[in-house]
């Protein structure tokens, strides 16, 4: 029960072989044999848990998690306390799938406020609750979170090591799409557009044949995400001099694919069709775009969105009119109002 304490952000973050490892034997890992016992769960009690869980991943999923991280965590901790009392063995599966989903949204909203190595340690307790609920790809899923976060935090080669984990565990066809988009993001962010285009172009078919009848619903990987791993990794290839790629092409199929309710991403893809705009030379459009983005970025609390703000920043400094130094005054203020990362 120590994971959910304060003192946990403290911790150092998980890097190289140790996360890859870790990872590997989680996923590989069985279900604990758990007592019969029914003094943590009812009916009831298990019906709250799965309702304040899809409250909170729609309030995360709308408005940034900010703002409910410590209701979430909270939430978590009685959860795990819970279980440690007993779960009936008719609830099990309930119990453990809805706390596997609430310790994946503790782990995002960590990362999303910046407290990555306490993320961590919630997204291992996602993990173990997914083997407990019979969910290896709720697993593989939860993975595919850290290796986010490792590319966020600048370690690709860290998030290839995760992904290839994932790929060897992953069953559903949206979950391996889903390893197989990120893996070529992967790729596309250390340069190399053969194995992007590889990963991504499987990925690609795996949308195209519509991912199965059995797409979980904690998965929510689709096209609209596809899209936006496409659009990142033009940007990315962009970055290194390879201007065959228009990233704002991806970012506009992403935004029309974005289902209601995800306001969240919905701000990532305009801040970077925005910024996509800037790098591609048309900043009279770049512009016009930022506007609505930042109107859009003033309403959630993220500091992923402050990330793709920098982003926008960095790609409109070539150019220098009134249109675009008020877009640049607007994005770094806002940034700096906007939650910045905590040392973890």
């Amino acid at each position: 029960m120590d994971l959910f304490l304060d003192r946990r952000d403290t911790l150092k973050l998980a890097l190289g072989a140790p996360l890859i490892l870790a990872a590997e034997r989680m996923l590989g890992g069985t279900a604990r044999r758990l007592g019969p016992g029914t003094k943590g769960f009812d009916a009831d009690t298990t019906a709250a848990l799965e309702e304040v869980t899809a409250f909170f991943t729609k309030a995360d999923a709308s408005k940034g998690g900010g703002l409910y991280r410590s209701a979430i965590v909270a939430q978590l901790a009685e959860a795990a306390r819970r279980i440690q009392d007993g779960v009936p063995p008719k609830l099990k599966a309930r119990v453990f799938t809805a706390t596997a989903d609430l310790a994946a949204l503790a782990g995002w909203v960590s990362h999303d406020c910046g407290r990555y190595a306490t993320a961590q340690r919630y997204w291992s307790y996602g993990i173990y609750a997914a083997s407990e609920a019979g969910q290896p790809d709720r697993g593989v899923e939860i993975v595919t979170r850290v290796s986010h976060q490792m590319i966020y935090l600048g370690h690709p080669g860290d998030a290839l090591g995760l992904l290839g984990v994932a790929a060897a565990k992953a069953n559903l066809p949206a979950t391996r799409a889903l390893v197989a988009s990120q893996t070529g993001r992967v790729h596309a962010a250390l340069g190399d557009e053969r194995q992007a285009e590889r990963h991504l172009g499987a990925a690609d078919e795996l949308v195209a044949e519509g991912l199965g009848d059995d797409v979980p619903a904690w998965d929510y990987f689709g096209a609209a995400e596809h899209a936006g791993a496409r659009a990142v990794s033009a940007r990315d290839l962009n970055g290194i001099g390879d201007r065959r790629h228009r990233a704002s092409v991806h970012f506009t199929e992403a935004l029309a694919l974005r289902k209601p309710d995800f306001d969240r991403v919905k701000v990532m893809d305009h801040v970077g069709l925005a910024a996509a705009l800037f790098d591609e030379g048309e900043p009279e459009q770049a512009a016009q775009a930022a506007q609505q983005a930042l109107d859009e970025a003033a309403r959630v609390d993220s500091t992923l969105v402050v990330s793709r703000l920098n982003t926008l920043l960095d790609a409109a400094r070539p150019y220098n009119t009134a249109a675009v130094d008020e877009v640049r005054a607007r994005a770094a203020d806002l940034a700096a109002a906007r939650p910045t990362a905590v040392a973890a």
